[in-house]
């Protein structure tokens, strides 16, 4: 190799390396993260949710897709919602092949959604950011469903 040819190959190393690190999302973890499921489930979690990428999140037991100021973020165990008059949407979802219902207790505000699985411990949270511009923001919790799906209901929305 010449003596030229090296800086040049030092260069397009570094910017590969620069351009296949893809930024971490900052997701606190939740009180109950430690809970052993909350690992199998962040395990399961799909590669994309509503068609973003998967990419590094910064808290135990959390998860990301998309990108900083637009990211969607989950969490497991969270504070478990007590039972509520709040928004509570129920979502069939058929899970490897059988329907399962999960239920989210939904609140908007003006930077995004927030949902909270309800009836399920540890409770898990989806925060579906507004900046996203999701027609369906209730589309990530069918993408997360059979993830979801590892912690079984106990209650159900009324």
């Amino acid at each position: 190799m010449s003596k030229r040819s090296f800086p040049a190959l030092i260069a397009a190393g570094a910017l590969v390396a620069m351009t296949g690190c893809a930024p971490t999302i900052t997701v606190e973890a939740g009180p109950y993260a430690t809970e052993p499921i909350c690992a199998q489930v962040v395990l399961s979690l799909p590669k994309t949710v509503l068609d973003q990428q998967r990419v590094k999140a910064s808290g135990q037991t959390t998860a990301a897709w998309g990108e900083s100021g637009a990211a969607i973020t989950f969490t497991c165990g969270v504070e478990p919602p007590s039972p509520t008059t709040q928004d509570c949407q129920s979502i069939t979802v058929d899970v490897f092949g059988i329907p399962e219902v999960f239920d989210w207790i939904s609140t908007e505000t003006e930077t995004g959604w927030t949902f909270t699985s309800y009836g399920r411990e540890p409770a898990m949270q989806v925060q579906i950011p507004r900046s996203l511009e999701a027609s369906q923001p209730t589309g990530a919790l069918v993408d997360v469903a059979s993830a979801v799906a590892y912690v079984e209901a106990t209650h159900a929305c009324l």
